[in-house]
């Protein structure tokens, strides 16, 4: 079952297969919980919002009529969850209008599991660093230009799959995307800039080695006189 495409898939869900459940909440929920996540910035809200999804797309299969892939309406309904919640939050206010301030300190987003694993420690270390970087980098994107990001260069939607998950135009999806991408650039540039002038050190045994080679072979080429 768990190589069966997702049109396969929901004849056993309609059909009240449990395991055809969990195949479908495993094989889209890393695409759900970011995208609910780059709208409500927090982690417990983001399981919430797409648990409260999963639970109205199952419940509400006959609205699904195939026109679109699986992904594309779950993500719909996750966004719109999402988003209904921030409304509520902040009474009238749409994902137009959602708070443009950047929210830092809403926690990491959540590792997945990847095959990429490794028995190296530092490997793994750089890696997570990396990721971390990277996290607190999307954190810091206005709540607007954080969801296309994480749609469009997190996930690998189209710009039009993008634009139509939010119910924007694809002019503003690609705006959005230029100055999310120009943001992150620059928040990068600003967290790494401190530690350019300790790349390549030089120092300490290694300094002191090289001067004990250099006044060796000093002495050995009669060059010098001590």
């Amino acid at each position: 079952m768990l190589q069966l495409p997702d049109a396969d898939l929901l004849a056993h869900v309609r059909a009240g297969d449990e395991t055809a459940v969990r195949i479908v909440v495993q094989r889209h929920n890393r695409r759900l919980f970011r995208s609910a996540r780059a709208v409500v910035g927090n982690d417990a809200e983001a399981e919430d919002v797409v648990q409260a999804a999963y639970v109205q797309a199952f419940t509400h299969l006959d609205a699904f009529r195939g026109d679109a892939q699986l992904s594309t309406w779950l993500t719909r309904i996750v966004i719109n969850e999402a988003v209904g919640r921030v409304r509520r939050r902040r009474a009238d206010v749409g994902l137009e209008e959602i708070d443009m301030t950047a929210r830092p300190g809403c926690g990491e987003v959540l590792p997945f599991p990847t095959s990429l694993t490794t028995a190296d420690p530092e490997a793994e270390f750089a890696r997570s660093e990396t990721r971390r970087l990277l996290e607190h980098a999307v954190d810091e994107l206005p709540n607007d230009l954080r969801v296309i990001f994480v749609l469009r260069d997190v996930e690998g939607l189209s710009t039009e799959e993008a634009a139509s998950h939010l119910g924007i135009k694809i002019a503003t999806a690609k705006t959005r995307l230029h100055r999310a991408r120009n943001m992150m650039r620059l928040a990068i540039e600003k967290q790494l800039s401190g530690s350019f002038s300790s790349i390549f050190p030089f120092d300490g045994a290694r300094c002191a080695g090289m001067a004990d080679r250099i006044v060796e072979q000093l002495k050995t080429t009669g060059k010098q006189r001590w």
